[in-house]
């Protein structure tokens, strides 16, 4: 017995599992469908597609603006050294207003970094410059986004859902 089987039916019609008999599409052909070509005659020879105003007219520049111009005209663009001078003046700012905005908001960490450190005359003369300067920033209230920020920090890390142990009690005061 073999696999090959007979494909074909009665009368050399073969056997498929759909019908055979493809009846007319009820799609009209494409070409029906598609708009008709222009005429030729729509074609101007002599037209150029530059004459044709692309933009209005320019605005007429005031005289001070001439002027101004002609008294500060643009600076010629910078060479390498230029770009790195200015690269270097943007890198020295943002650092140095960066440690001042620390310096003023943050005033608490050299405080708590000089109680970390083994007494010796460097962390002993960093705690008392820093809490001179901590005293100070108080009183214009520097120290109240951080106080609120920490004492919301211990609020979460104190919560506690219901029929859970109590939080430890806490060592450090905010």
């Amino acid at each position: 017995m073999t696999d090959d089987r007979d494909r074909t039916g009665e009368g050399g019609v073969p056997l498929e599992p759909f019908p055979v008999h493809r009846p007319e599409s009820p799609f009209p052909p494409l070409y029906e469908s598609l708009p008709p070509r222009d005429p030729p005659s729509d074609w101007i020879q002599s037209a150029d597609a530059h004459d044709l105003p692309t933009a209005p007219e320019p605005v007429r520049e005031s005289t001070l603006m001439a002027l101004g111009r002609f008294a500060f005209p643009p600076a010629p663009p910078l060479d390498d050294e230029g770009v790195a001078a200015r690269d270097m003046r943007w890198t020295s700012r943002t650092l140095v207003f960066a440690s001042l905005f620390l310096l003023v908001f943050n005033a608490v960490s050299p405080l708590n970094w000089s109680h970390q450190q083994a007494p010796g005359w460097v962390s002993e003369t960093v705690e008392k410059v820093s809490e001179a300067w901590v005293g100070q920033l108080a009183q214009l209230g520097t120290d109240l986004p951080r106080q609120g920020l920490r004492e919301a920090w211990f609020e979460a890390k104190d919560a506690r859902f219901p029929g859970q142990a109590p939080a430890p009690p806490r060592t450090d005061t905010p």
